[in-house]
């Protein structure tokens, strides 16, 4: 994904120009422009942009209607159907047919309705959306959209080992399952882990030996992202593991964990920017 600071380059800013916007647990956002910021936009519209990856070409957008409310303001309302391609999607006003885009600061952000979203049954598709305000001050959504997710329910680290438990959502395991972890490369090392699973094959977990990533791999410095295929029937999906069910659209620097130290090689799991989960081994300076 493109920086924090990729705009457009028919965007005009405005430092006071701000949305209100509520998260519900049904996937759907309703954003608000107070009176004194909206009073005088006839027609007007909400646009939602999906950052296009570097050197790519804008092409995805979803426009929404601003309607008037009682107070004098505009509401526009996200609904859950159809869902947003995965990404970070920027939010401007279109205040009028052919005008320059305006970007919008965050105002209040409630999202409440996501803190325990991991508390929920979620079907396939899965379907994930979280406002935030990006590093140079701009509204946004973190969108997530998956055939199935295997949720982070918990991790304990010591020093020669983690063991995570997770559940799976619009999914289950099945006869076969794996646990498996893939260095990062064209020819990148695996290896499976059976899971224990319980819970009529939702709930399951599995424990990472830490010097065996290490012993896997000559190279020092490498990457494992951590997925569970969910049968050895042909075709069952492999979906990665990570946390996405809750109002943090980015968790890398929130969640850390210690490292392990294991004959001056660290081993370290963490969050990715898209909050997978993954070990890191670095050898030690």
């Amino acid at each position: 994904m493109n920086g924090e600071q990729d705009m457009a380059h028919d965007t005009t800013h405005d430092a006071q120009l701000r949305a209100h916007c509520t998260a519900d647990a049904d996937g759907r956002i309703t954003f608000e422009l107070p009176a004194l910021e909206a009073s005088d936009l006839q027609p007007a519209q909400l646009l939602l942009r999906l950052r296009p990856k570097k050197g790519k070409p804008e092409d995805t957008l979803r426009v929404l209607p601003l309607e008037a409310v009682d107070d004098g303001g505009r509401r526009a309302v996200l609904e859950p159907q159809p869902p947003l391609t995965e990404g970070r999607w920027d939010v401007y006003l279109l205040p009028e047919p052919g005008a320059p885009r305006q970007r919008l600061r965050p105002g209040l952000r409630d999202l409440r309705a996501l803190v325990d979203g991991h508390t929920r049954n979620w079907p396939s598709p899965v379907a994930v959306r979280v406002p935030y305000t990006t590093k140079d001050g701009y509204l946004a959504v973190r969108t997530w959209l998956r055939t199935a997710q295997a949720e982070v329910e918990g991790i304990d680290v010591t020093d020669r080992s983690m063991t995570v438990k997770a559940r799976l959502h619009g999914a289950t395991l099945a006869e076969g399952a794996v646990v498996r972890l893939r260095a990062r490369g064209a020819n990148g090392a695996v290896r499976t882990r059976e899971p224990q699973a319980e819970s009529a094959g939702q709930r399951f977990s599995f424990t990472v030996d830490f010097e065996e990533l290490i012993n896997a791999d000559t190279t020092g410095n490498r990457v494992w992202d951590i997925s569970v295929q969910t049968g050895s029937a042909e075709g069952a999906p492999l979906i990665r593991v990570g946390r996405l069910f809750d109002d943090l659209a980015d968790r890398k620097e929130i969640f850390v964990y210690p490292s392990a130290m294991l004959g001056g090689v660290a081993v370290s799991p963490y969050y990715t920017v898209d909050n997978d989960l993954s070990v890191e081994v670095t050898t030690a300076d």
